[in-house]
Parts: structure tokens; sequence; C-alpha cells
């Protein structure tokens, strides 16, 4: 009876463990957003094809944008948003609004976040990633961010305001952007499990982020070029744009191609960490057709 009781026993634990393992890792899954879209750039100049797929996503002319230069230097903060609010109208969009604090307090009140519950787009404008997370994260203006997203709306930004829409945030220390993993590491986490990175090739970054992905196995690194960016719908990204995007998977980074680059009109699955061979879908669509 002993015997049968240990084995039981055992098994249970087996049962257990595995399903403990199974959510675990389902947990680390790197997954977009539900609805929506996030549009997500790797600094530099924003190219018409970008702008015009931001626009159309958030409506068309009939688009009701906020732009947010919270990631700027307090120097410049006045200004912040300007350019892109210019650029915006000049493309045909004539609702847009600049809304910014650094105050988590304000960003926590009806009156701030009341603009963003009519937006059909957001604009996060270029900076240190940090400013962004200490004036919005878990506060009232946060979940407005997710509840555009919920309600079918865009959310972009560049080179900062690329960086605090993973989970991780990247080269978030207050002392300068060289620290790697520094004094902030919580994005607003529109992507579960992905630190990103930007202007990569244009500012020789593109092994940066070997070490952190072997660290954290559980994150999926992206690191985007300048004048390109990655269009995330569900589970899946695009990219958008002049040049390359590269992916860091703990799979692959202690292979000799640690990371793999991906150009103009290619596409990648989050979840499965696996580009996805538009090629080959359309031969075996075309053979089913027979």
């Amino acid at each position: 009876m002993k015997r049968i009781h240990d084995f039981m026993l055992a098994s249970l634990l087996f049962v257990f463990s595995s399903a403990g393992y199974a959510q675990q890792k389902a947990q680390n899954k790197t997954v977009g957003p539900e609805n929506g879209s996030l549009i997500i750039v790797g600094g530099g100049k924003v190219g018409p094809q970008i702008w015009s797929r931001f626009i159309e996503l958030a409506g068309g002319e009939s688009a009701n944008i906020v732009v947010i230069p919270t990631a700027g230097e307090d120097s410049s903060i006045s200004k912040g948003g300007l350019r892109e609010k210019q650029i915006l109208e000049s493309l045909g969009v004539s609702s847009v609004t600049i809304v910014h604090t650094r105050d988590p307090k304000v960003a926590d009140t009806e009156k701030f976040v009341a603009p963003l519950k009519k937006a059909t787009g957001i604009w996060f404008v270029g900076g240190r990633q940090w400013r962004i997370a200490d004036a919005f994260l878990n506060t009232r203006a946060h979940r407005e961010f997710n509840n555009l997203l919920k309600r079918g709306g865009v959310i972009a930004g560049t080179s900062a305001g690329a960086t605090i829409q993973g989970s991780f945030l990247l080269r978030g220390d207050t002392k300068g952007n060289s620290v790697l993993v520094g004094d902030h590491v919580q994005g607003l986490n529109f992507i579960h499990n992905v630190a990103i990175d930007q202007h990569i090739l244009k500012r020789n970054r593109q092994f940066d982020l070997i070490d952190v992905v072997k660290a954290r196995p559980e994150l999926l690194g992206i690191g985007i070029d300048e004048s390109t960016a990655i269009l995330v719908q569900k589970d899946i990204f695009e990219v958008l744009g002049d040049s390359y995007v590269a992916v860091y998977d703990a799979a692959q980074i202690n292979s000799k191609i640690p990371f793999t680059f991906f150009g103009r009109g290619q596409r990648y699955d989050l979840r499965l960490r696996k580009e996805i061979n538009d090629v080959a879908r359309h031969a075996n669509l075309s053979n089913d057709n027979r």
C-alpha cells in the first residue's frame, strides 16, 4: 500500500509541477494587444509610409490624435509635439491635441485624461523613456492608453516612444541611455515579455540586446533601426520603412547568428517566435485551390 501511495503522490506532484511549468511558460509568451494596433518606430526621420499607416489606423482625416511630448527635455517641452502636430495637420488630420505632464498625480485626474478618452490615436515623441514611465505608469492615463487599444485605436511612438511600449524598459536609467538595465525597468507593457531598442544600426547598437536576452530568456528582444517601424496587430508584426529590424530570441542567442534581421514587408509571429513565410503560405494556398 505504501508503494502505491508513494506512486500516486509522485504522480500528483508531477501533474502539478507540469501544470505550473505550462502556466509559467504561457505567462512568458510574447504577445501583442488583443485589439488595436501599435506602431513602434526606431527613431530618425519618420517616412511617409509610417505616417500614412498611423493616420489610416487612427481613422484617416476624421482621426482624433493626441501627441505626448513627455519624453523630451524640459528646455524644449514647450515646443514638444509641435512638429508632430504640424506634420499630422499637413497630412490632413484636423484634430490633433498635445497632452503633457511630468506629475503622475496630474496624469491620474479626470481632467487630464479627458482628451485620451476621445482619442483614436496616440503618438509618443522621442527623448528619454524613463520620463514617460515616471509620469504615466499605473495612472488613470495609463489605463486610458490601454482603453484606446481595446476600442481599436492605434498607439505609436518613436525612439523613447518606441521602447516605452514594451514590458521591459531598456535604457531606462536616469544617468544616461548607455546604461542598458538601469533604475527604470518597467515599460507600459503594450507588448508582454519584450524589450525594445531603437537606432540600432545608426548608433551601432545591434549587439546590445544579446546580453539582456541571455540574462532574461523570457524576453524577446526587438531592435529597430532609424526610419523603420514595426506595425503590431495581435501577435504579428510587419516591418515598415527603409531599414531593418533585428529579433533576439533566447533559443537562438548562443548560435553563430544570435539575431535575425527583417526588412520592409516581412512579418513575424511574436507568440510562436518565428518568421511568417508568406511565400510558402501563398504557395500552399495555390496548391489547395487546384
